[in-house]
């Protein structure tokens, strides 16, 4: 079978395939004419740059009309794609009056927060705890003013000590 100047040799078994490019052979027999006419094509390639996304660090190759086009969207910072779709999730969820520079904080905030945890076990179970402890403060601030409700365990007949002579 031929495809596009690739032949593929297919054994029956379908498991193991084989690709051979026919383009080798085919260069020699081009004449002087056809090579001149086919390097005249006017290619234009865009300038690659490597950007590094704001919030995770994750760094990408990435044409320049592309960086711009996101920075655009994301108020002058480079975003890669994952962060650009966890920022839109958060637009959507937050309140209706979030800024997309808010979100964007939020979730830079929320990937410094996961890389130190992946860096320092320890330190995350203990930013965890203090995390833990502070809502728990913050709880009983907001119920000071209201009464306790303070369940009281009850004894049951079988709680009674019995001593048999």
């Amino acid at each position: 079978m031929k495809f596009l100047g690739i032949y593929y040799f297919i054994q029956e078994s379908k498991s193991l395939r084989k690709a051979v490019s026919d383009a080798a052979l085919l260069i020699g027999t081009l004449h002087d004419d056809e090579i001149i006419e086919a390097n005249n094509y006017d290619i234009k390639v865009a300038p690659i740059e490597q950007v590094q996304c704001e919030c995770c660090g994750m760094k990408e190759d990435c044409s320049s009309n592309y960086i711009e086009q996101v920075k655009g969207i994301h108020t002058g910072r480079w975003v890669c794609g994952l962060c650009s779709e966890a920022v839109k999730e958060r637009l959507t969820q937050a309140s209706p009056n979030i800024v997309m520079g808010d979100a964007l904080s939020l979730h830079k905030q929320f990937c410094l927060e996961f890389k130190a945890t992946r860096m320092n076990p320890k330190g995350s179970l203990t930013c965890a705890m203090r995390d833990i402890a502070r809502r728990s403060c913050q709880q009983r601030m907001l119920t000071k003013d209201k009464p306790l409700m303070v369940s009281k365990l009850a004894r049951s007949s079988s709680c009674v000590p019995r001593i048999d002579h």
